[in-house]
């Protein structure tokens, strides 16, 4: 954990117009929260329908899976800035597979009919069936950490099978991985979040300003800890996330 966080950091200040992205993206929905005075009166009507907020919220789950390909490779590579931001196929060919599945995935979650209303259930059986699928996608998402992190790497001989394999007996790792890079920065996001409600314009500019940033670095640790993940797993099963032959491969 000690090693994510510190190349966060390096990343940021190595490759700082990268890092930039999503911060600039969550710091302009929160210019457009500001002006639709939700630090003032909370989630109104009209904060939670603006198109321009929710446009920004998706931009913002896209921005946030970039580092999927850039700090993966700058991880794998000790901290290797040029290798980390080169365009090189087919590392980024199987890479924007990757974000065009999750995107497409982030968008039906975003904007896609509720679950209860697609399968016509009604409210009780509804809130189970969200859980259900909750806990569903985040086991999923465990299982296939490695194909997330190989193809990037340009490794195209782990796909999502192989992916089960080499996660499998690796699950509760993986999660504590996961928590570790996520729930520090996200509990500080909330805390942001839910700490402007009220307070003067000025703090407000000042909390939400921070706030970016911290989104900007959450980018990196969530992708981070699904690296660390999955290099563990493989190792315990002598094989290489990186496209080279190995003696498990």
């Amino acid at each position: 954990m000690k090693r994510l966080y510190a190349d966060g950091a390096a990343f940021a200040l190595a490759l700082p117009i990268l890092f930039s992205i999503p911060v600039l993206i969550e710091f302009t929905q929160h210019v457009v929260e500001i002006e639709l005075g939700f630090y003032r009166h909370g989630l109104t009507a009209a904060a939670a329908f603006d198109q321009r907020r929710l446009t920004l919220g998706f931009a913002k789950v896209l921005a946030l899976l970039l580092p999927g390909y850039w700090f993966v490779r700058f991880m794998a590579w000790n901290r290797d800035a040029d290798r980390a931001k080169r365009i090189e196929r087919p590392a980024a060919t199987l890479f924007g597979v990757q974000f065009a599945l999750q995107a497409a995935w982030q968008w039906l979650m975003l904007f896609g009919p509720p679950i209860g209303i697609a399968l016509k259930l009604g409210p009780r059986l509804t809130n189970y069936a969200e859980l259900a699928a909750t806990i569903g996608v985040s086991v999923v998402a465990v299982y296939l950490t490695a194909w997330l992190v190989a193809w990037p790497l340009g490794n195209s001989s782990i796909g999502p099978l192989r992916s089960v394999v080499i996660m499998t007996g690796s699950f509760w790792r993986t999660l504590a991985y996961l928590a570790a890079g996520a729930l520090p920065l996200m509990a500080l996001h909330y805390a942001l979040g839910y700490g402007a409600l009220g307070q003067p314009e000025w703090l407000v500019w000042i909390m939400m300003t921070l706030d970016a940033l911290v989104v900007g670095l959450l980018a990196l640790t969530t992708t981070g800890a699904a690296y660390l993940a999955a290099t563990h797993a493989a190792t315990r099963k002598n094989i290489s996330l990186l496209d080279e032959p190995t003696a498990g491969a």
